[in-house]
């Protein structure tokens, strides 16, 4: 997991007008472990400053049975949050950069991305499955149960593993968990053997033993979602104070420059084809000596057609990783990307609707 730095050598809380920020985030226990991570990382590049949480509950932690491609709202996990911060009640917002939309309410920006050490899927499966032997999705028996609620997840699985079956699961970490080793059928046989998570989180919250396998392109083809695994950090447009904060965050964390250079590449190439979360575009990014290698794919949701890019390029600035992630989206288009999306309405209107980025 991604450790915060315990100090920094430029560390200043003279430059800040004032000595505590309020930090917005869901109240699940990932994100407060993670709001923790990044309060602690400033805390440490600014001694003397406090950064508190200031957790609350989204619409989408409310509603814990829609299927997360069925709700028709822009924002699914953020825009709650983006009231508090326009609001003046909260200085910054902390994120799981992959729930994080490429288009941002007017006055918000993305301040920083950070503390990106593991961007893959993890298999988790139920206690049954593991004393059965079985870690990975292929050592699963045809029929098996597989939970997810991700369209991007559906996908893959669908082109992947077309044996076997996809069933929704909704809820936080610890909720998911007991759904994947309590339900049970009307003949009392386990409902799921299996379900798929984000390996990042799992770890974030101390169940990092829960992986039986992680998914990866080298490892079965499988890409994970744009900006998994990083931290984000939402702030207000013109706010000097907390672009201060997160302009030592990005420096005092481990790798933050080749992170915010991955996370602008992809949520470009993301923002171009205009896929939100109900879309399954999928995006893996690794850095070869000085260059960023990134392949991507966008499918359609039942897994029959897909289109592939694979390229590599030296990035050294913002501009020209915006440029590198609009040149993939562009290459995908001409592939064939756009008719998938086209035959998409799912988010379709809501993304047309979302102004600035």
């Amino acid at each position: 997991m991604a450790q915060a730095a315990e100090s920094h050598p430029h560390a200043a809380p003279s430059l800040l007008s004032k000595s505590h920020f309020t930090i917005s985030t869901r109240q699940s226990a990932l994100a407060l472990a993670q709001t923790t991570l990044i309060a602690t990382a400033l805390s440490s590049c600014f001694p003397g400053t406090t950064f508190a949480p200031l957790p609350m509950e989204t619409i989408a932690d409310k509603d814990q049975k829609t299927a997360l491609y069925a709700f028709n709202a822009k924002s699914l996990w953020t825009f709650e949050l983006e009231d508090q911060l326009l609001s003046g009640k909260s200085d910054l917002i902390a994120h799981s950069l992959k729930d994080m939309p490429t288009q941002l309410p007017e006055g918000c920006i993305l301040g920083a991305a950070c503390m990106r050490d593991e961007k893959r899927d993890a298999v988790v499966m139920s206690l049954a499955s593991v004393e059965k032997g079985w870690k990975t999705l292929r050592d699963l028996p045809d029929g098996s149960v597989v939970g997810t609620s991700s369209t991007r997840r559906i996908a893959q699985l669908k082109r992947l593993y077309p044996a076997l079956k996809i069933a929704d699961m909704r809820g936080n970490i610890n909720t998911r968990l007991r759904k994947l080793d309590s339900d049970v059928d009307e003949d009392g046989t386990p409902k799921f053997a299996a379900l798929i998570l984000a390996a990042t989180g799992l770890k974030r919250v101390g169940l990092g033993d829960r992986v039986s396998a992680c998914l990866s392109w080298e490892d079965g083809g499988w890409l994970g979602a744009v900006g998994q695994g990083a931290l984000g950090v939402e702030v207000r447009e013109g706010d000097i104070d907390v672009e201060r904060l997160c302009q030592l965050l990005m420096q005092s964390t481990h790798e933050g420059n080749k992170v915010w250079l991955e996370v602008l590449t992809e949520r470009m190439l993301l923002r171009t084809l205009e896929g939100g979360c109900s879309v399954p575009i999928g995006v893996e990014s690794n850095w070869v000596e000085d260059q960023l290698d990134v392949r991507a794919v966008c499918m359609s949701v039942d897994g029959q057609r897909e289109v592939r890019t694979h390229q590599r390029k030296m990035i050294n600035g913002k501009e020209e990783a915006e440029a590198f992630g609009l040149a993939l989206a562009q290459e995908m288009v001409e592939n064939g990307a756009g008719e998938i999306l086209k035959e998409i309405t799912l988010n379709r209107k809501i993304i047309a609707d979302g102004g600035g980025a």
